[in-house]
């Protein structure tokens, strides 16, 4: 069970490898992977649920019409590199070309864009540790949309490889580097001004 897991790396030598962790991950657990040690993850809303659920229906679909690779999202893991933790991130896009790194139980390297839906208690993590992890990580492309105050940040690695943030036009429409010709209306995010998927598969001439 997922309390045995986490209760396994709180005691004794206080560390578990990755793998173990994988292994001994209870299917459909909220868990992620930090320095040796299993961390739960922040319950979410409501409002957070739906901006999940939305994003999920609009992208997946985006994604696969146009055969740019795979939509993943939590609790399926993502592993950026040896020395950075194991994540959950709400939701990933992994390019077609990286979709051999997607195995059974996580991703083996950064998914090209990844999305976290701020919800109450995971607003320090997702801005600070897993901005640097990510970034570090070298997720090409972050999402962090904060539904109860209204506001979405995108960032973008530079030339670097750090974030740099992404520009929203002066019509409130977002467009993804990394999901090419996606051009999304941030107010499409906010319950209350979320629109139909069907009327954004048609705003996006999908359907």
């Amino acid at each position: 069970m997922a309390e045995a897991l986490v209760a396994n790396s709180a005691v004794g030598a206080g560390w578990i490898s990755y793998e173990r962790f994988l292994r001994e991950l209870p299917e459909g657990s909220h868990l992620e992977w930090a320095d040796g040690k299993v961390v739960e993850m922040t319950p979410i809303s409501d409002t957070h649920t739906r901006v999940g659920t939305f994003l999920i229906n609009v992208l997946s679909t985006y994604i696969e019409s146009k055969g740019l690779g795979r939509l993943l999202y939590e609790p399926f893991q993502m592993k950026t590199g040896p020395d950075l933790p194991g994540r959950s991130p709400d939701i990933m896009f992994v390019a077609a070309e990286n979709c051999p790194r997607i195995l059974e139980t996580y991703l083996q390297g950064p998914a090209d864009l990844a999305i976290e839906i701020i919800s109450p208690g995971s607003q320090t993590i997702d801005r600070g540790e897993k901005f640097y992890e990510y970034e570090k990580g070298g997720v090409k492309e972050y999402w962090i949309l904060d539904p109860q105050r209204k506001r979405a940040e995108f960032y973008h690695l530079d030339d670097e490889g750090l974030y740099a943030p992404m520009p929203v036009g002066q019509d409130g429409e977002f467009t993804s580097r990394e999901l090419p010709g996606c051009a999304l209306k941030v107010a499409w995010l906010w319950p209350g001004q979320m629109p139909l998927p069907l009327d954004v598969l048609r705003a996006w001439k999908l359907i």
